[in-house]
Protein backbone atom coordinates (compact mmCIF):
# COMPACT_ATOMS: atom_id res chain seq x y z
CA UNK A 1 0.00 0.00 0.00
CA UNK A 2 1.43 2.85 -1.26
CA UNK A 3 1.25 6.62 0.30
CA UNK A 4 -1.48 8.47 -1.66
CA UNK A 5 -0.11 11.32 -3.72
CA UNK A 6 -0.78 13.97 -0.61
CA UNK A 7 1.30 12.61 1.37
CA UNK A 8 4.87 11.69 0.57
CA UNK A 9 7.32 9.64 2.04
CA UNK A 10 9.29 12.44 3.67
CA UNK A 11 6.32 13.42 5.48
CA UNK A 12 6.28 10.01 6.92
CA UNK A 13 10.13 10.08 7.52
CA UNK A 14 10.03 13.30 9.39
CA UNK A 15 7.26 12.39 11.57
CA UNK A 16 8.49 8.90 12.36
CA UNK A 17 11.71 10.90 13.72
CA UNK A 18 10.01 13.55 15.94
CA UNK A 19 7.55 10.95 17.57
CA UNK A 20 11.03 8.79 18.20
CA UNK A 21 12.25 12.09 19.75
CA UNK A 22 9.74 12.75 21.70
CA UNK A 23 8.68 9.33 22.71
CA UNK A 24 5.44 9.67 22.50
CA UNK A 25 3.14 6.35 22.61
CA UNK A 26 0.97 5.71 20.15
CA UNK A 27 -2.42 6.06 23.13
CA UNK A 28 -1.64 9.73 23.11
CA UNK A 29 -0.63 10.55 19.35
CA UNK A 30 -4.11 8.99 18.71
CA UNK A 31 -6.23 10.57 21.58
CA UNK A 32 -4.45 13.55 19.71
CA UNK A 33 -5.53 12.57 16.37
CA UNK A 34 -8.89 11.15 17.27
CA UNK A 35 -10.24 13.86 19.41
CA UNK A 36 -13.79 14.51 19.09
CA UNK A 37 -15.28 17.75 17.76
CA UNK A 38 -16.01 20.67 20.13
CA UNK A 39 -19.61 20.32 18.68
CA UNK A 40 -19.86 16.67 17.16
CA UNK A 41 -21.74 15.90 13.82
CA UNK A 42 -23.82 12.56 14.02
CA UNK A 43 -23.43 11.33 11.26
CA UNK A 44 -24.70 7.18 9.97
CA UNK A 45 -24.96 5.15 7.04
CA UNK A 46 -28.13 4.08 5.17
CA UNK A 47 -27.64 1.02 3.46
CA UNK A 48 -30.44 -0.26 0.56
CA UNK A 49 -30.08 -4.01 0.70
CA UNK A 50 -32.38 -4.85 -2.24
CA UNK A 51 -30.37 -2.78 -4.64
CA UNK A 52 -26.82 -3.94 -2.38
CA UNK A 53 -27.72 -7.68 -2.99
CA UNK A 54 -29.07 -7.14 -6.52
CA UNK A 55 -25.34 -6.02 -7.98
CA UNK A 56 -24.02 -8.50 -5.64
CA UNK A 57 -26.03 -11.71 -7.58
CA UNK A 58 -25.13 -9.41 -10.89
CA UNK A 59 -21.14 -9.32 -10.36
CA UNK A 60 -20.39 -11.98 -7.98
CA UNK A 61 -23.33 -14.84 -8.06
CA UNK A 62 -25.93 -15.60 -6.01
CA UNK A 63 -24.06 -17.96 -4.04
CA UNK A 64 -22.33 -14.75 -2.17
CA UNK A 65 -25.81 -13.64 -1.22
CA UNK A 66 -25.15 -15.66 1.67
CA UNK A 67 -22.91 -13.87 3.66
CA UNK A 68 -24.68 -10.40 2.74
CA UNK A 69 -27.62 -12.00 4.81
CA UNK A 70 -25.50 -12.88 7.29
CA UNK A 71 -24.05 -9.83 7.48
CA UNK A 72 -27.48 -7.70 7.04
CA UNK A 73 -28.58 -10.48 10.14
CA UNK A 74 -25.69 -8.95 11.98
CA UNK A 75 -26.24 -5.33 11.26
CA UNK A 76 -30.03 -5.40 12.51
CA UNK A 77 -29.19 -7.72 15.26
CA UNK A 78 -26.61 -5.12 16.95
CA UNK A 79 -29.20 -2.14 16.98
CA UNK A 80 -29.68 -1.10 20.41
CA UNK A 81 -26.60 -2.86 21.90
CA UNK A 82 -24.02 -1.62 23.99
CA UNK A 83 -21.02 0.04 21.15
CA UNK A 84 -18.70 -2.05 22.61
CA UNK A 85 -20.41 -5.44 21.90
CA UNK A 86 -20.88 -3.64 18.48
CA UNK A 87 -17.66 -3.13 17.75
CA UNK A 88 -16.81 -6.88 19.29
CA UNK A 89 -19.02 -8.59 16.96
CA UNK A 90 -18.47 -6.82 13.35
CA UNK A 91 -14.76 -6.69 14.16
CA UNK A 92 -15.65 -10.60 14.58
CA UNK A 93 -17.71 -11.24 11.51
CA UNK A 94 -15.12 -10.13 8.60
CA UNK A 95 -12.11 -11.67 10.42
CA UNK A 96 -14.42 -14.43 9.85
CA UNK A 97 -16.16 -14.50 6.55
CA UNK A 98 -13.07 -12.68 5.12
CA UNK A 99 -9.49 -13.67 4.39
CA UNK A 100 -6.52 -11.30 3.68
CA UNK A 101 -5.31 -10.98 -0.24
CA UNK A 102 -2.99 -8.36 -1.62
CA UNK A 103 -4.61 -5.25 -4.20
CA UNK A 104 -1.93 -6.77 -7.15
CA UNK A 105 -3.18 -10.24 -6.81
CA UNK A 106 -6.98 -9.52 -6.66
CA UNK A 107 -7.55 -6.33 -8.52
CA UNK A 108 -4.32 -5.84 -10.52
CA UNK A 109 -3.42 -2.64 -9.27
CA UNK A 110 -0.97 -1.44 -6.53
CA UNK A 111 -3.49 0.51 -4.68
CA UNK A 112 -7.40 -0.64 -4.66
CA UNK A 113 -9.95 0.82 -2.02
CA UNK A 114 -12.78 -1.75 -2.39
CA UNK A 115 -16.36 -1.12 -1.05
CA UNK A 116 -18.12 -3.66 0.86
CA UNK A 117 -19.76 -4.98 -1.96
CA UNK A 118 -16.65 -5.36 -3.52
CA UNK A 119 -14.54 -7.02 -0.56
CA UNK A 120 -17.97 -9.37 0.70
CA UNK A 121 -18.55 -10.77 -2.93
CA UNK A 122 -14.60 -11.60 -3.14
CA UNK A 123 -14.62 -12.49 0.48
CA UNK A 124 -11.03 -11.36 0.28
CA UNK A 125 -9.39 -7.88 0.75
CA UNK A 126 -6.48 -6.00 2.09
CA UNK A 127 -6.17 -3.75 4.73
CA UNK A 128 -7.88 -1.04 3.57
CA UNK A 129 -10.41 -3.12 2.45
CA UNK A 130 -11.13 -4.47 5.98
CA UNK A 131 -11.38 -0.99 7.30
CA UNK A 132 -13.97 0.29 5.19
CA UNK A 133 -16.01 -3.06 5.65
CA UNK A 134 -15.65 -2.53 9.33
CA UNK A 135 -16.41 1.39 9.58
CA UNK A 136 -19.54 1.04 7.44
CA UNK A 137 -20.84 -1.60 9.66
CA UNK A 138 -20.10 0.17 12.60
CA UNK A 139 -22.07 3.47 11.16
CA UNK A 140 -24.76 1.23 10.14
CA UNK A 141 -25.22 -0.32 13.58
CA UNK A 142 -25.36 3.43 14.62
CA UNK A 143 -22.14 4.06 16.05
CA UNK A 144 -21.08 8.27 15.49
CA UNK A 145 -18.82 8.93 12.31
CA UNK A 146 -17.12 11.13 15.46
CA UNK A 147 -15.88 7.90 17.38
CA UNK A 148 -14.15 6.37 14.49
CA UNK A 149 -10.59 7.43 12.56
CA UNK A 150 -9.75 5.21 9.46
CA UNK A 151 -5.54 5.73 10.37
CA UNK A 152 -2.87 5.03 8.15
CA UNK A 153 -0.09 4.67 10.08
CA UNK A 154 3.91 2.94 9.27
CA UNK A 155 3.32 -0.65 10.77
CA UNK A 156 6.98 -2.25 12.06
CA UNK A 157 7.46 -5.61 10.74
CA UNK A 158 8.83 -7.77 13.53
CA UNK A 159 7.79 -5.88 16.67
CA UNK A 160 8.07 -2.54 17.93
CA UNK A 161 12.12 -2.44 17.69
CA UNK A 162 12.41 -3.29 14.32
CA UNK A 163 13.53 -1.10 11.49
CA UNK A 164 11.13 -2.57 8.75
CA UNK A 165 7.93 -1.09 8.15
CA UNK A 166 5.43 -0.86 5.62
CA UNK A 167 2.01 1.38 5.09
CA UNK A 168 -1.11 0.18 6.29
CA UNK A 169 -3.87 0.99 7.64
CA UNK A 170 -6.33 0.43 10.83
CA UNK A 171 -9.49 1.33 12.33
CA UNK A 172 -9.82 3.08 15.36
CA UNK A 173 -12.99 3.06 17.78
CA UNK A 174 -12.38 5.95 20.92
CA UNK A 175 -15.77 5.93 22.97
CA UNK A 176 -15.39 9.18 24.56
CA UNK A 177 -12.79 12.00 23.99
CA UNK A 178 -10.92 10.86 26.92
CA UNK A 179 -11.42 7.08 26.67
CA UNK A 180 -8.16 5.06 25.04
CA UNK A 181 -8.67 4.22 21.58
CA UNK A 182 -9.19 0.56 20.58
CA UNK A 183 -7.38 -0.70 17.38
CA UNK A 184 -9.03 -3.27 14.64
CA UNK A 185 -6.55 -4.58 12.66
CA UNK A 186 -7.36 -6.88 9.27
CA UNK A 187 -3.53 -8.65 10.81
CA UNK A 188 -4.90 -8.88 14.48
CA UNK A 189 -8.07 -10.27 15.61
CA UNK A 190 -7.78 -9.22 18.73
CA UNK A 191 -9.19 -5.51 19.93
CA UNK A 192 -6.62 -4.41 21.66
CA UNK A 193 -5.81 -0.44 23.05
CA UNK A 194 -3.66 1.72 21.27
CA UNK A 195 -0.96 2.02 23.90
CA UNK A 196 -0.53 -1.50 23.32
CA UNK A 197 0.36 -1.27 19.40
CA UNK A 198 3.69 0.44 19.74
CA UNK A 199 4.02 -1.59 16.60
CA UNK A 200 2.14 1.02 14.81
CA UNK A 201 3.17 5.10 13.92
CA UNK A 202 0.14 7.10 12.74
CA UNK A 203 0.60 9.49 9.77
CA UNK A 204 -2.78 10.81 9.62
CA UNK A 205 -6.55 9.51 10.30
CA UNK A 206 -9.56 10.50 8.51
CA UNK A 207 -13.87 9.99 8.42
CA UNK A 208 -16.17 11.04 6.49
CA UNK A 209 -16.29 14.67 8.25
CA UNK A 210 -12.48 15.02 8.00
CA UNK A 211 -9.13 14.13 7.75
CA UNK A 212 -6.17 14.81 10.70
CA UNK A 213 -2.63 15.05 11.17
CA UNK A 214 -1.53 12.70 13.77
CA UNK A 215 -1.13 14.15 17.35
CA UNK A 216 -3.40 17.43 15.95
CA UNK A 217 -6.79 17.61 16.71
CA UNK A 218 -7.06 19.90 14.28
CA UNK A 219 -8.96 19.14 11.02
CA UNK A 220 -6.95 19.45 7.76
CA UNK A 221 -9.81 19.72 5.44
CA UNK A 222 -12.04 17.76 4.17
CA UNK A 223 -11.12 14.06 3.54
CA UNK A 224 -13.26 13.60 0.51
CA UNK A 225 -11.43 16.81 -1.17
CA UNK A 226 -7.70 15.68 -0.04
CA UNK A 227 -7.95 11.51 -0.76
CA UNK A 228 -8.91 10.98 -3.92
CA UNK A 229 -9.30 7.03 -3.26
CA UNK A 230 -11.30 7.83 -0.27
CA UNK A 231 -13.26 10.05 -2.54
CA UNK A 232 -13.68 7.33 -5.50
CA UNK A 233 -14.63 4.45 -3.24
CA UNK A 234 -17.40 7.13 -1.15
CA UNK A 235 -18.73 7.28 -4.87
CA UNK A 236 -19.21 4.04 -5.59
CA UNK A 237 -20.10 2.83 -2.77
CA UNK A 238 -23.35 5.43 -3.18
CA UNK A 239 -23.99 3.50 -6.39
CA UNK A 240 -24.17 0.66 -4.60
CA UNK A 241 -26.84 1.42 -2.50
CA UNK A 242 -25.36 3.61 0.54
CA UNK A 243 -26.08 7.09 1.32
CA UNK A 244 -24.70 9.47 4.53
Amino acid sequence: MPYPASVSPAYGSVLRRWLQRARLSLMVLLAGSLALFAEPVSRGVSIDFSRFDAQLKTRFGEDRLAVSALWQSLLYSLQGQAELDQVRQINAFFHEHLRYRLDSDLYGAEDYWATPLETLGHGLGDCEDYVIAKYISLLQAGVDDSKLRLVYVRARLGGPRSSTSRAHMVLSYQATPSAEPLILDSLIEDLLPASMRTDLDPVFSFNYQGMWAAGSATPLGSSTARLSRWRNVIERMESEGMSW
